[in-house]
Order: C-alpha cells, then sequence, then structure tokens
C-alpha cells in the first residue's frame, strides 16, 4: 500500500519516518520531493584500464559543487539533500520527476529503497539528451515513494550502503559472490 501525505506526516511526528532537509511543501499527496545536494562523482576514466571490472573498485572523481553541468550522453552520480531513516515495515521507490525526465535527464537509484536504509540517496543521472544539462543544488529532481509492506521484516537492510552521507560510488567489489 502507498502512504498518503497523511499517513507521511503521522509516521514524521511519531520519529517512525525521519527525512532529515524536509519542507512542508515537499510532502505530496502519495510521496516525498527530494532534492540534489552539492556532491557529485564522476567515474575516473584515467585510472581504469579502460574496462569496468566487477570484482575490482571502481575509481571516481568527487565533485562539491552548488551547479554541475552534465555533458550530453553522460552519467554522473550525486545525493540527495535529503538523509532518510526507515523502519523495518515501510520500504520506499525513488523516482525521477515527470518534468525532468522530460528534458531527457533519466534519474535512477536501482529505484528501491529496502526498509530498515539509513543515509542519503545515491542517485544515478543519466543525460540521454544532445544537450548539457545544468543541475543546481537544491533543485527538485524528484520523489519517495512509501510503501507500507505485509509486515515488518526480520531482516532489515544492514549493507554496505547503510549511513551514506554523501554520493557513493559502487562497491560491488566487495561483494561476495563474485565469479572468477
Amino acid at each position: 500500500m502507498i502512504l498518503s501525505n497523511k499517513t507521511i506526516r503521522s509516521l514524521i511526528e511519531s520519529g517512525e519516518l525521519l527525512i532529515e532537509n524536509l519542507t512542508e511543501e515537499s510532502i505530496q499527496p502519495a510521496s516525498v520531493d527530494f532534492t540534489i545536494g552539492e556532491h557529485f562523482l564522476v567515474l575516473d576514466e584515467h585510472s581504469s584500464s579502460g574496462v569496468l571490472d566487477m570484482n575490482s573498485k571502481i575509481k571516481y572523481r568527487e565533485i562539491y559543487a552548488d551547479e554541475f553541468i552534465l555533458p550530453a550522453h553522460s552519467f554522473v552520480l550525486a545525493t540527495t539533500e535529503q538523509y532518510i531513516k526507515l523502519p523495518n515495515y515501510i520500504t520506499a521507490f525513488v523516482e525521477g520527476r515527470s518534468s525532468i525526465g522530460r528534458m531527457g535527464l533519466f534519474i535512477q537509484n536501482a529505484g528501491w529503497v529496502d526498509p530498515g536504509f539509513e543515509g542519503k540517496i545515491t542517485l544515478e543521472l543519466y543525460n540521454a539528451n544532445s544537450l548539457p544539462i545544468k543541475i543546481k543544488k537544491g533543485r527538485r529532481v524528484g520523489q519517495f515513494v512509501f510503501c507500507l509492506m505485509d509486515e515488518a521484516t526480520d531482516n532489515p537492510y544492514k549493507g554496505k550502503y547503510q549511513g551514506q552521507e554523501v554520493t557513493t560510488g559502487s562497491l560491488i567489489s566487495l561483494d561476495n559472490d563474485k565469479a572468477d
């Protein structure tokens, strides 16, 4: 079940759901808007052998900026200004705003936040347009859609991205299911 603005407000007021850097205008009928932060990661193409390997640490260049120009057909990691903490019975979808998508800016984070997750959300941004797109800190770019689970999980998220406070690059090389 998708949570309404009334339920979201109630959960925030009770402390069961934490969303830092939230404004009253951010709470929509069935979602909460999120804004882009000032921390970006760009793949360090000069440090790789020309091929990304899921078994090796991926290197990034870190950028702090109030404004970032994303070139055409390019990719960058960014973070939300909002820090969230989900109880073990709520999950969230991360959705880009339609108005942003209509510009050719695709926003993703694998689309899902597990119950028990805590931290800022790292976003994968891709400019599908033929023109660069200016991305400004504090701009509404997407929304969290919260869902009530049929029951609380007995195994809330405790993964490698727990507690992230800045944009976090891929940590896939830490996975236990590596193929040789």
